[in-house]
């Protein structure tokens, strides 16, 4: 840092002390760990401050202040992310939106909840059930993830196929502008086709368009009972002909349907409580299903018939049906063992999207040409095919000497020939900066950088994300 931008630095902070508060503006060792860098623990960096504000008044004073003075500022949630999207530099001003945490309301007559983005998913599902409803955008880290985040990266998790991804959830948004403008969209209605749908601009934009600071979300009928079952399958095709299978049987109450290889699951067994696998023998392929039904009076008999007529015609090799929630909390256990692959492995992670019947086999084209590439390297992939959705993370710890990013190059190098997206639910954020032209043809990007610039025209909100 030189003198100059020191002086403005220091400048900037005294002025948002005063309009904000001083407990409200962090600085050296006052700033946590926890704002250096999100779950990817990708270079993490002290920012040169964190502003913790309380109402979107005050972010709005924030954000005036910093575009006045050129000063770049990356907006941070719960700090889950898996592509770098809220990883600040030293330069950089964070602002977390901790404070502005609530649900406001929730109106049972439209089924909605208007909610604080600093709210954790948690909360907010909680809050709906309370209420006799159900939020059903649901990820793994519920009980850290923010609302905001939700919104900002358009997160999917693990109920896409039955509900749709975070954009599918919102009816209303309120976003502050780099320029401090606030700009209030709290509708509570379905129909409104009143020109363009602003709130779309912001949803899945990570951070670089404006700050959300408030949503009314969706809210469903709770689902009355939930049957879950892991079944062993032939491979990857028979996994798509029993999805379909049980869409024609079920239709929308099939809310979860992740399939697992081999390596992830064994990973995943690893680490559960017993060590030891639900099924006598290996199989090629696992599936992890969960039947949600809103007849309370469903015991699940008609779900078991299901899989018992799979397991008849040679359908699937074998199941295993929770038999109460602590059962479906065992299985759950190992689809959602990747919480430990920060502390077990030195995560690569990819997070993309295919075509559902390309998806087997880009499995097996990645895994033998990383054989070939990097022999004895342990990479791990599973899934929600229902949504098109592939995540693959390869162990840097197997590969000694190979940088993350040469990995990334190879594995995407694979991909572009397929139409496939880059990013299907974590977005872009620094990690797939460079490889977002795989995915968006110039004319795209060109429309993308239209677009930021007209909303932050001095280019100060979250620099070098997703752009």
């Amino acid at each position: 840092m030189t003198k100059e931008h020191d002086a403005t630095l220091a400048a900037t902070l005294n002025a948002l002390r005063e309009a904000i508060g001083d407990d409200a503006v962090r600085t050296g060792d006052a700033i946590g760990e926890r704002s250096m860098t999100d779950y990817t623990r990708h270079a993490p960096m002290r920012p040169a401050a964190l502003l913790l504000p309380r109402t979107t008044q005050e972010v709005a004073r924030a954000m005036m202040i910093c575009n006045d003075a050129h000063q770049s500022v990356v907006p941070q949630g719960g700090m889950t992310g898996l592509a770098g999207g809220a990883v600040p530099r030293a330069t950089d001003i964070a602002i977390a939106l901790d404070r502005m945490s609530g649900v406001e309301d929730i109106d049972v007559a439209s089924a909605t909840m208007s909610v604080l983005a600093g709210t954790t998913l948690q909360v907010a599902q909680d809050a709906a059930a309370q209420a006799g409803f159900e939020l059903t955008l649901d990820l793994g880290a519920r009980g850290s993830c923010q609302i905001g985040g939700n919104l900002a990266t358009n997160a999917g998790g693990n109920r896409v196929i039955q509900s749709g991804t975070a954009r599918d959830q919102v009816l209303g948004l309120e976003a502050v502008l780099a320029t401090g403008a606030v700009l209030t969209s709290m509708s509570r209605v379905i129909k409104n086709n009143t020109g363009y749908d602003l709130k779309h601009l912001f949803i899945g934009s990570e951070g670089t368009l404006g700050i959300i600071t408030r949503a009314v979300l969706k809210l469903h009928p709770q689902r009355a009972s939930r049957h879950t079952a892991l079944v062993a399958l032939d491979g990857y095709d028979a996994a798509v002909n029993l999805l379909r299978s049980l869409a024609r049987r079920f239709g929308n109450d099939i809310g979860a349907f992740e399939i697992m290889w081999p390596d992830f699951f064994d990973f995943g067994v690893s680490l559960t409580t017993e060590a030891r696998s639900p099924f006598e023998h290996a199989h090629p392929l696992y599936a992890l299903i969960e039947h949600a039904s809103f007849d309370a009076r469903d015991d699940g008999e008609r779900f078991a018939s299901a899989l018992g007529d799979a397991l008849d015609s040679r359908a699937i090799r074998d199941a295993v049906i929770a038999q109460s929630v602590a059962d479906a909390r065992a299985l759950w256990a190992i689809r959602e063992c990747t919480a430990e692959f920060p502390s077990r492995l030195d995560p690569v992670n990819f997070d993309v999207s295919l075509s559902i019947g390309e998806i087997g086999r880009f499995v097996d084209q990645c895994r033998a040409a990383l054989d070939k590439k990097w022999p004895g390297n342990r990479s791990y992939f599973f899934g929600h095919i229902g949504d098109s959705n592939l995540h693959v993370t390869v162990d840097g710890h197997s590969v000694p000497g190979v940088e993350h990013h040469a990995i990334y190059a190879f594995v995407y190098a694979m991909l572009g020939p397929l139409n496939g997206s880059v990013s299907a639910e974590h977005g872009v954020g620094l990690l797939k900066r460079e490889f977002l032209p795989i995915s968006r043809s110039p004319e795209e990007l060109a429309a993308m950088r239209a677009i930021k610039h007209a909303l932050d025209p001095n280019g100060i909100l979250n620099p070098g994300k997703l752009l």
